[in-house]
Formats: C-alpha cells, structure tokens, sequence
C-alpha cells in the first residue's frame, strides 16, 4: 500500500501534528496508567481501522512491558480475565468515545460512572482527551491512508 498523502514529510501536516502531540502530551501526563493509556489507544485504533496506530501502539505497550497476552485479548477485552477493573472502564470510554456516531448518545451514563470509581476528575479529562487525541491521529493516518507495519519504538522522539 502506498500512502495518499506523506503526512510525515509535509511541512503543514507537520505543524499539524505537532499542535494534537501537545494535545497529547498534555493528557498523558495527567496521572491515567501509562499502560492504560496505551489499551485505549489501541482499542480505538482497531475501532477505527488505522493500522498505523494499531502497530505503534501494539510495538510501543510491548517495548513498555506490556504482555503479548493482554495485546491479543484487547478487541475481547470484555471477555478476558487480564485486565483490571479500571482498565475495563477506560476501555469501556474509548469504545463509546470512538463509536459516538453509532452510540446515539456518546458515553452512557452507566459507563461514566463507573468510570468515575477509578479516575478522578483529572484523569476522566485525560482519558476524554485521549479518546480524542488517537481518534485525530486515526482519522489523518486513514484517510492518507498512512502504511502499517514499519514503525519502531521511539522513532517520532
């Protein structure tokens, strides 16, 4: 597959990205589990069919630690006993926070609020900008139709 656009060389796309990178660098800073993070990124990456994402978020949780089990279960992620509690509810916003054109209503009250027995108000925040940061980056890399299967760990800094 060869990319439409070369938002990696582009002088624009680059300035674009480096105002959602401060987007993101500000959530992820915010006190939610880097590992955590690292799920609801890859959840909504699968959501949304951005191999791109997919695979630096999957190589990034593996260089991090994260296991090849707990990388193979996350589209089950409900059904499978490795992830905890508050994984669940983050991975239960990223679903809902993804899929807002088909929820008919965005993130349920039920899933906020269990959401809310495991963050505080800050992390809600970062989570809710995470959600939107990776949907950004998905969106851009899937409509340039950006290949997968290349990035390394820490290329981007």
């Amino acid at each position: 597959m060869e990319a439409r656009l070369n938002i990696f060389g582009n002088a624009l796309a680059g300035k674009f990205m480096r105002h959602i990178n401060s987007a993101g660098k500000v959530v992820s800073d915010a006190g939610v589990p880097h590992a955590t993070q690292e799920l609801v990124k890859i959840r909504a990456s699968q959501i949304n069919g951005c191999g791109f994402c997919t695979d630096m978020h999957t190589k990034d949780a593996a260089h991090a630690g994260e296991t090849t089990q707990r990388l193979n279960l996350i589209a089950a992620w409900r059904e499978a006993k490795v992830f905890t509690d508050a994984e669940r509810a983050a991975l239960e916003l990223a679903e809902q926070g993804t899929r807002i054109a088909d929820a008919a209503g965005g993130i349920s009250d039920e899933a906020w609020a269990n959401a809310t027995k495991h963050y505080d108000e800050d992390q809600l925040v970062a989570l809710a900008g995470l959600i939107a940061v990776i949907n950004a980056y998905n969106r851009l890399n899937v409509i340039a139709q950006t290949p997968a299967g290349d990035y390394e760990p820490g290329m981007f800094g």
